[in-house]
């Protein structure tokens, strides 16, 4: 949980999560943030060996131990360390014992936090080498061990009776915990009995069973049948080739890759329903055991997020669905098609602007983009430019994607897969904005507090992509490049704030459904699916009723109540990047404060401090203005 730092990484390892509530708290300290954006692999006539990358181009892992050997020696320490935990047991109602155990978990926390991270990094600049695939194994190991040691820490605590705890919360010698305290206190409603604590822990393992099973199916039995491409040569559909087919600009290609998705998702409709409608009868369970009103109360709990935030997006979506209407409009007139088709939706629609940017235009581009921020900002930018904080380019048996991890008391790191385009450099900012909203609070705040949640991790790194786009639409003097960086940031509102919006409210449809006692039938989730696609697309287009089965293959329902976070995360960067374009020096203080606030305090009320509260439409409102003056912008050059 949240105020258990040392286990959260642990949970992080296992990706069990110990409660139902464990997957809304995952910290940054725990799990590499990875980026959104689909980076694919471009064919290289030869990738470099590891060996074989010139040291500039790749990150510093000595930063965070010098050798292997340092490595070794911290890993027999927090071995050794672990010995320790017993002697605070059954002491933890005496204030000096509890500000020790503490203080304890954010040693041995931050040690073993240190051990992972490096031997996981080290692992994904080659996953092929058997010395950092032990070494990761080992970590994790280490750190299930450490959860064994640490377990009876936040039992005994909340066993302790109310007025107990409370004259804790109060104590002085314990001022630095008074937010760690407060949290505890706050779950103990939801917390129950050793000994049924106990029982519902062997019972996690089952509860993985729906996710489980999706996810073998998904990946590994489910096949799709081989289509023809534009030359009409036989080609796997797979996956991951399924989005490269539906932007493919031969609309017959597009349509046979979205049939033949769909009806081999049909024939499977029976399994999948069965499996989701698992996933959200084991939410109820937990929801009901632990004495929450409903699964979605549950799933917000733990990051304190009341449910108006919730109702809020989807409630504020639905008043602009008219904005993306109009897109839809346009993407019709764009495609000059008589009909629009949801195989059209992801349809290129303009002719590809061609933009060679190397990764040494990228650094400077972002950095030109982010000069809104101040200079504060510019000189950390800078040093993670120069102190290789960023590992850049592929190479071979390099993991795939992006993302910003590392470990508290160490620079950030970030890394990459760049290519020359307009895409990598967008991943370049996603990126550093994760990197920095890391610096800024694990520089500023202890341990424990610097630990900032996923509601907040993606509001950073998206502000640096709106300001950076607002700079290259200022920029941009050729109508062709300005209505292709146009069309990106449109369909980034689309994509993460419409779609995922739609998809946060199926989640909530088919909870209320299923805790008023309705059986989710393959019928009745094909029915709310398709009824929310036609409400969200509009009557301007074609709904295709094969649409009716994408519930099937969307891997988030089975993390019930997360997908929102991209929604509001998106929303809350647009009006910041707003408010900073706009009043300047005073909005980027509140902002620079929001970085360096950590999880100091719970997520809503840090983005209320820096003037973006999510509890009311406002942030929403202020993200759809942006979406309608691109869709403006858009209808003007294509007059």
């Amino acid at each position: 949980m949240k105020y258990q730092k040392s286990l959260s990484v642990l949970l992080a390892l296992s990706l069990i999560p110990s409660s139902p509530v464990a997957l809304a708290q995952e910290t940054k300290a725990a799990m590499p943030v990875f980026s959104a954006h689909n980076q694919r692999r471009i064919p290289m006539s030869k990738l470099l060996k590891r060996s074989e990358v010139p040291a500039e181009h790749t990150w510093k892992l000595e930063d965070l131990y010098a050798d292997q050997k340092a490595w070794d020696q911290e890993y027999e320490e927090v071995s050794s360390m672990m010995k320790k935990a017993s002697e605070f047991q059954g002491k933890l109602n005496q204030p000096d014992v509890l500000k020790a155990s503490f203080e304890f978990e954010d040693e041995i926390g931050l040690k073993l936090e240190r051990l992972f991270v490096y031997a996981r990094m080290h692992q994904d600049e080659d996953t092929a080498n058997p010395t950092y695939q032990s070494l990761s194994q080992k970590a994790q190991k280490l750190g299930v061990r450490v959860g064994e040691a640490l377990s009876f820490v936040t039992p005994e605590i909340l066993s302790l009776p109310d007025s107990e705890l409370d004259a804790l919360i109060k104590n002085e010698k314990l001022s630095a915990y008074t937010f760690t305290l407060k949290e505890m206190k706050r779950e103990k409603a939801h917390v129950l009995s050793q000994a049924e604590e106990a029982l519902l822990a062997q019972v996690g393992n089952l509860s993985q069973a729906p996710q489980t099973i999706f996810s073998m199916l998904n990946n590994a039995d489910l096949k799709f049948p081989r289509i023809q491409d534009e030359n009409g040569k036989e080609v796997e559909l797979t996956h991951g080739s399924y989005i490269q087919f539906l932007e493919n600009p031969n609309r017959e290609v597009r349509e046979r890759a979205f049939k033949a998705v769909y009806e081999t998702y049909a024939k499977q409709k029976n399994t999948i329903a069965a499996a989701l409608n698992a996933n959200v009868t084991k939410n109820m369970f937990y929801a009901n055991v632990r004495k929450y009103p409903s699964v979605m109360e549950m799933n917000l709990y733990g990051d304190n997020i009341p449910t108006d935030v919730y109702n809020n997006l989807v409630d504020t979506i639905h008043e602009s669905l008219p904005l993306l209407h109009r897109y839809m409009d346009l993407r019709k007139k764009l495609l000059g098609v008589d009909q629009l088709h949801m195989y059209d939706l992801f349809a290129p629609l303009v002719d590809e602007y061609k933009m060679d940017i190397t990764y040494d235009e990228a650094k400077k581009t972002v950095k030109e983009g982010l000069a809104p921020l101040g200079k504060e900002y510019a000189e950390a930018l800078q040093a993670g430019y120069d102190n290789r904080w960023i590992d850049v380019y592929e190479n071979e048996n390099k993991r795939s994607g992006a993302y910003a991890w590392g470990a508290y008391g160490t620079h950030p790191y970030v890394l990459l897969n760049h290519k020359d385009n307009l895409n990598s450099m967008f991943t370049l900012a996603h990126e550093m904005g994760h990197a920095l909203h890391s610096h800024y609070s694990d520089t500023t705040l202890p341990y424990r507090d610097a630990q900032y949640t996923i509601f907040l991790a993606e509001v950073a790194s998206t502000t640096n992509e709106a300001l950076l786009m607002d700079y290259m639409l200022n920029k941009s003097t050729d109508p062709k490049e300005k209505l292709y960086l146009l069309t990106y940031y449109a369909d980034q509102f689309r994509t993460t704030v419409f779609r995922q919006t739609m998809f946060a409210e199926f989640e909530k449809i088919i909870h209320e459904r299923a805790e008023q006692g309705e059986a989710l039938t393959p019928q009745l989730l094909s029915e709310i699916y398709y009824d929310l696609n036609v409400q969200y697309h509009g009557k301007n287009m074609v709904v295709d009723k094969d649409i009716e089965m994408e519930w099937a293959r969307i891997p988030h329902f089975y993390n019930s109540f997360y997908v929102y976070k991209y929604a509001t995360g998106f929303s809350a960067a647009t009006s910041f990047s707003k408010q900073i374009l706009e009043e300047g020096q005073p909005a980027v203080d509140r902002y620079l404060g929001f970085l360096k606030s950590g999880g100091s305090d719970f997520s809503i009320n840090i983005l209320k401090k820096a003037g973006v509260d999510m509890s009311t439409p406002q942030p929403i409102r202020e993200a759809m203005s942006v979406f309608k003056e691109l869709i403006e912008q858009m209808e003007q050059l294509t007059k």
